[in-house]
């Protein structure tokens, strides 16, 4: 446990709402959540599943519908064929996260992962009693692992790396060129690549393609979070190769028995077409948000050297502004009442020259942050 840190930001988040009790107004620039709504569709679809009294255990390995909607999707999104028995519908990416390293690691097995990165992937390896193995990554790698990253750090007791595309905190995308040759380059030793795809839907330049479509002995996570705007609804997915889907359920039936039901039935309602389209316009806007705070930040002295290409997230360097990226965020946000994220909830990177601005706000919002944080800027 003394291994496993908090999340800072919660402590962030936890003042911003006192400030906010106060009377204080707040621009939240700090979490990782969507402000839009779940969909109506999937929110009707959850209510109808409430009122059939669709409350009962599923299987472990999730809704056999909902299995199969998901095969599906990767079928019209993606163009390829991902049978349903190997896809495992979790207590969200966290429960896949968790189902994922307790198949594949055992005690003292290490882990490569991005630093910075998702916290919870090492804290995962962790608590299984595994080693993560933090892998130093800057502009100059797009803040991804790499291929050449990968051979460099994978050692005797390396038995699988974890991988995000588009990333949580930078929003970078991994080339598929580079996921295929980790893939393989796992493969070759003996171990195993986790790809987190979180972030899928929210991609803004060019096209993204799974995984799933580069190698069938990957692991790959998503979730019904982010990009389908169900947070609260606790559901994600894992696909996984068909030998270690038993496995899998024997896990699943023992940590957390199954998904939520109501939000099984709920999600067979993400993949219709009216939903998707309401999906897509919220992707736009986040683009437009993006394409407002990235500038502006750079304007603001934040350095910002790779462009976000998916999720909603900048991970900006402060080394110019403050030599403490935690008691900065502190400040700004009592002096200001703007709330961000301390580049220490993503590793030990540098972390203390860095920052994470969440555009999970309107622009009108946004522009009042960034109005807030130069005045904050020009006050020091």
């Amino acid at each position: 446990m003394r291994d496993i840190a908090p999340f800072r930001v919660m402590e962030i988040l936890a003042r911003a709402r006192e400030l906010e009790a106060q009377g204080r107004s707040i621009v939240h620039m700090e979490i990782g959540e969507p402000d839009f709504p779940t969909p109506k569709p999937i929110c009707e679809a959850g209510i109808e599943a409430l009122k059939k009294g669709e409350l009962f255990y599923t299987p472990a390995l999730g809704l056999p519908a909902l299995r199969e909607a998901i095969s599906g999707y990767y079928r019209t999104r993606y163009g390829i064929d991902v049978p349903a028995t190997r896809i495992i519908v979790t207590t969200g990416s966290s429960g896949a996260l968790l189902l994922a390293t307790g198949t594949l690691v055992n005690p003292g097995d290490q882990v490569l992962v991005a630093d910075p990165g998702y916290p919870c992937n090492r804290h995962f390896v962790r608590l299984i009693e595994g080693e993560p193995v933090g892998v130093a990554v800057g502009a100059d790698s797009n803040y991804q692992l790499t291929p050449e990253l990968i051979e460099q750090h994978w050692g005797s007791r390396t038995v699988a790396a974890i991988a995000a595309s588009p990333s949580n905190p930078t929003g970078t995308l991994i080339p598929a060129v580079h996921l295929k040759t980790m893939a393989d380059f796992a493969r070759e030793r003996g171990g195993t690549l986790i790809v987190d795809e979180i972030y899928h839907g929210l991609v803004y330049e060019g096209d993204v393609t799974t995984a799933l479509a580069l190698a069938d002995d990957v692991f790959v996570i998503n979730s019904f979070s982010k990009y389908f705007n169900m947070t609260g609804w606790r559901l994600g997915w894992m696909v996984a190769p068909a030998r270690y889907v038993p496995e899998i359920d024997k896990l699943a039936q023992n940590v957390f028995l199954a998904a939520p039901t109501p939000a099984q039935y709920a999600a067979l309602a993400a993949f219709e077409p009216e939903t998707l389209t309401i999906l897509n316009a919220r992707r736009e806007e986040f683009r437009s948000r993006r394409d407002y705070l990235v500038p502006a930040l750079r304007g603001l002295g934040f350095d910002v050297p790779c462009l976000p290409q998916g999720a909603f997230y900048v991970y900006a360097g402060c080394g110019s502004l403050t030599r403490d990226s935690y008691a900065f965020a502190r400040d700004l946000l009592e002096q200001a009442g703007v709330a961000i994220t301390p580049g220490i909830d993503f590793g030990a990177h540098t972390p203390e020259r860095h920052v994470r601005f969440a555009y999970t706000n309107s622009i009108e919002h946004l522009q009042e942050g960034v109005r807030r944080i130069g005045e904050f800027l020009r006050r020091q």
